[in-house]
């Protein structure tokens, strides 16, 4: 890091920073040393003050490499290695000219390449900004969601399980609050957190009175004081511990590099016996079959490429995200167009995420409600009769619990109502507005103490309050077969009584047939000296009150996403911690295979390995699943050599989202934790952003493969036509100056355009490809040769007419090649746009306004290249009349006419 940036960091640092080791400070110490409240947070202006003295709260910038090296990287290639040798060969043959060229042109490949790598990653860091966390602070006391970017020291920040520490933190408030700090520690167990302060020499694994910035809350909730920002953090003090940019090599471009090892051998191979065959049978002279070699590995080889696919994936990243899939590691580009099993969850993935209460179950009533959305207006029925809620004892204190035992709200905004939270807890408020029972009037009555929060392993959500005469009362509300696990008894109108198991699990059956959602909710009362509510205190002794069915309609572009996966041989699975019967009617409407043969977690834990890889495959609909049960089916699946996409959005659903061959996260709802682990995070956690992303990426390889496809023929073309010259004892029809000029033309302008090619028509009609398909298929070595030998057969006879009619006019003919290449080149870009189908149409041939502009710019360098003197000069040619150019429009029309008639063979 430069002394610039070194004194910045230094500037904003707290100025007391080393006066305080606030790992040690006792909570009661931490206002009067940050001159702030505890209780109501920073005032609007003193976080301005603060904003301007400690700056943003973000790390400077440390990139892993200098912009000089950087560009000097793009000289390490064993292409550029083979041009930069021929160069200096052809100087030492005193061949300035033509040396000096291919040093020319090795820098202008240089310079493209180090704009589109820097293009790829500036792409891949405008994604990665858009997931910019967030963080609750408590200001002016009001609770607020800022962007983490501004808190500044002082803030008063609440720590939710699933949350990323957002700075180093001063823990004030602590209920079973742990935190992961491997980031920093390299320690992989959760440390658990407290308010009480530490030794002041304790190492930085012991500090537990501290979250820091860069790690991630596991388990629990709690509340804490913000006491250093950027680079004031610990994570900011290790500089070896700052990630750079991403590497652009994927797969594909890995596979690349070991094409370009393979075929520089086999180039230098060739023109290693051709300089022999020429001197030893042909008796040439040493210098001139020299040169003819220098000839040929220039000729066949690409060297444009590697720039090409670097843009088109630059560009497939940013189609990607204004599609609402945000691509966190540029290899889930290429192994999205793979994907052969998609695992997504129900809420909001599938479905809206638009909860609405509609069904009560108390043990003597099911009572429906009426209302949609987060409209409060609504009415409670039984039996088709409007009810008074203060007449139905049960069904008011369910009201009540879910009002209580809640963290949502819902606020008016323009005449419009806005939720605020869990989408399940927002219809649980919207419930209660329906009731006439005001939450925050409930909340002042019966004031919380303490709450456990809801957790994946728990399956519960408790919250102590103070209740009347002396008594305070717990709330508990979760998944029906855990709370009935908890409760010993039952709300029987006003009466307590025994608790009827079995007919509980038949109500929850009949509310989940309905295709709706079932919660359960239970109370208990406790004695008014207990402040704190312990996990152990609860089991057995609750009261069940009764069920709520809350409905989830599919999204209408999710069924229609689902059916293209289908059309695309990839299987959706349904994979949901909610009620089987609740997802086999979801999955139903949604069209999934089979949707009346579902598996829940607990029948996964019967079955063997074998049992279980062989129901992973068949069944679609699984329900009642833990983040553990999702990563043993991933593992399964990919045990079957299955390409399996896993959503998540928990802090468990971090290992089966690293596991899965592409993790894709909740945008929305989803935890700084599952983020980390994805490859991929849906801005608008829509399922059909799934379906669009798997489309992008096969339209990406689809076009990577389409470059490699159209110019690997040119440079097999014209290496072909000089080892042919050679053999035949004949000059060469192109010189190295030239086929480095046609090579540019071809990479920098007609390639490049696939990076802006759209997907064909049958793209997501396709089986998914293979993962270790090889980078050359069958069908693509065919193609390759089959149009190398039409242009070599084009330019060569073009070259062999023009020698015959005047052996003198070698300028002229090679002028005449060069020409005929490119031509035919245009051509066959039309050919490439599609692999199989039709180019000769409307669509085919202008269907692509990218296409056509860099045809134009091509066809302007030809005429450049033909008639500009000084270009002449430096390249060997001579201007053409009319009727050459007929010729060479001739071998253009030539190739699109006989590839159009193979491409028709295949077809057929």
């Amino acid at each position: 890091m430069n002394e610039a940036a070194t004194r910045d960091r230094a500037d904003r640092e707290p100025a007391d920073r080393e006066q305080h080791i606030w790992h040690a400070m006792p909570t009661d110490k931490l206002a009067s040393a940050l001159d702030m409240d505890l209780e109501t947070g920073l005032s609007d202006e003193d976080v301005q003050e603060r904003q301007q003295r400690f700056g943003a709260n973000r790390l400077t910038p440390q990139s892993e490499r200098t912009t000089l090296m950087r560009f000097l990287n793009q000289f390490n290639n064993l292409f550029i290695y083979v041009l930069l040798v021929a160069g200096a060969l052809a100087s030492a043959l005193g061949e300035w000219l033509d040396g000096g060229v291919i040093f020319g042109v090795v820098l202008i490949i240089a310079i493209i390449g180090f704009i589109q790598e820097g293009r790829a990653e500036r792409a891949l860091q405008a994604v990665q900004g858009m997931l910019s966390s967030k963080a609750r602070v408590l200001r002016g006391g009001k609770r607020r969601k800022i962007p983490a970017e501004e808190l500044v020291p002082g803030d008063v920040v609440t720590l939710d399980a699933g949350e990323g520490v957002p700075a180093d933190i001063r823990v004030i408030h602590s209920k079973n609050l742990q935190s992961q700090e491997a980031a920093l520690t390299g320690e992989s167990t959760a440390v658990a957190k407290s308010t009480e302060p530490v030794d002041e020499d304790a190492q930085l694994g012991d500090r537990t009175s501290m979250v820091f910035s860069g790690t991630v809350v596991t388990a629990g909730r709690g509340k804490g004081v913000v006491v250093a920002i950027g680079d004031g953090t610990e994570i900011g003090r290790i500089s070896g511990m700052l990630s750079g940019i991403e590497s652009v090599k994927t797969p594909l471009m890995q596979r690349l590099d070991t094409f370009s090892q393979v075929l520089s051998g086999v180039i230098l191979a060739v023109a290693a016996a051709t300089f022999a065959f020429g001197v030893l049978i042909w008796s040439r002279e040493w210098d001139e079959m020299f040169f003819a070699a220098i000839s040929i590995a220039v000729a066949a080889i690409p060297e444009g490429l590697p720039a090409v696919m670097t843009v088109t994936l630059a560009i497939g990243v940013e189609r990607m995200a204004r599609r609402k899939a945000i691509i966190r590691r540029l290899p889930a580009v290429e192994t999205l167009g793979a994907v052969t099993i998609i695992c997504s969850d129900k809420t909001g993935t599938l479905t809206k995420n638009e909860m609405s209460v509609k069904t009560l179950r108390t043990a003597t009533e099911d009572i429906q409600v009426e209302g949609v959305g987060y409209e409060p207006d609504g009415r409670l029925l039984s039996d088709d009769r409007e009810i008074q809620l203060e007449e139905h004892p049960a069904a008011l204190e369910m009201v009540r619990a879910a009002a209580l035992c809640n963290d949502a709200r819902i606020h008016q905004d323009d005449d419009r109502w806005k939720p605020e939270g869990d989408p399940t807890e927002v219809a649980l408020i919207v419930l209660a507005h329906r009731a006439e029972r005001d939450p925050a009037h409930e909340n002042e009555q019966r004031p919380r103490l303490d709450v456990i929060p809801f957790a994946s392993e728990r399956r519960y959500m408790a919250t102590l309050h103070d209740g009347p005469n002396g008594k305070h009362c717990i709330y508990v509300k979760g998944a029906p077969e855990r709370i009935l696990e908890m409760c010993g008894s039952q709300q029987h109108g006003d009466q307590v009584g025994d608790l009827d198991a079995d007919r509980w699990r038949q109500y929850v059956d009949e509310i989940a047939q309905r295709g709706q959602r079932v919660l359960a909710v239970a109370r208990m009362e406790v004695d008014g000296e207990i402040g704190e509510l312990d996990e152990r205190d609860l089991e057995g002794d609750l009261v069940l009150l009764g069920l709520f069915g809350l409905i989830d309609p599919p999204r209408e572009e999710a069924i229609e996403a689902v059916a293209a996966c289908q059309q695309a041989g990839i299987r959706v699975k349904m994979m949901t911690g909610d009620h089987s019967l609740t997802a086999q009617a979801i999955a139903a409407d949604l069209g999934l295979k089979n949707p009346d043969e579902s598996l829940t977690g607990r029948d996964l834990e019967e079955m063997d390995e074998d049992e279980l890889r062989r129901h992973a495959l068949e069944t679609d609909v699984f329900a009642r699943l833990s983040p553990e049960h999702k990563l043993r089916l991933v593992k399964c699946l990919q045990a079957e050599s299955e390409v399996t996409a896993m959503t998540g959005d928990g802090v468990n659903d971090a290992p089966a989202l690293k596991r899965a061959d592409i993790g894709i996260a909740m945008g929305k709802k989803g935890t700084d934790a599952a983020r980390e682990a994805s490859a991929m995070v849906l801005a608008d956690d829509n399922f059909a952003s799934i379906e669009r992303a798997v489309e992008e990426g096969r339209r990406v390889y689809d076009n990577l493969r389409k470059a490699i496809l159209f110019l690997l023929p040119t440079n097999a073309a014209q290496a072909s036509v000089i080892v042919i010259a050679v053999l035949a004892g004949m000059a060469l029809p192109i010189s190295p100056v030239q086929i480095l000029w046609v090579n540019m033309v071809s990479a920098v302008t007609l390639g490049i355009a696939f990076a802006w090619e759209h997907a064909e028509g049958d793209l997501m009609r396709r089986k998914p490809r293979s993962t270790d398909e090889p980078l050359l298929t069958g069908f693509m070595i065919w193609r390759i040769g089959f149009v190398g030998l039409l242009l070599l057969l084009g330019t060569g006879l073009l070259f062999l007419r023009e020698q015959m009619r005047d052996p003198t006019s070698l300028a002229f003919a090679r002028t005449l090649a060069v020409n005929a290449l490119v031509i035919g080149q245009i051509a066959y870009l039309l050919n490439t746009r599609f692999f199989r189908a039709p180019s000769y149409t409307l669509q085919g041939l202008f269907g692509n306004r990218v296409v056509l502009l860099m045809i134009v710019i091509a066809i302007g360098l030809q005429l450049l290249f033909t008639y500009v003197p000084f270009m002449n000069q430096l390249f060997g040619t001579e201007p053409l009349e009319a009727m050459s150019w007929l010729y060479c429009l001739a071998v253009g029309l030539t190739v699109f006419v006989v590839v159009e008639i193979e491409k028709s063979i295949l077809r057929r």
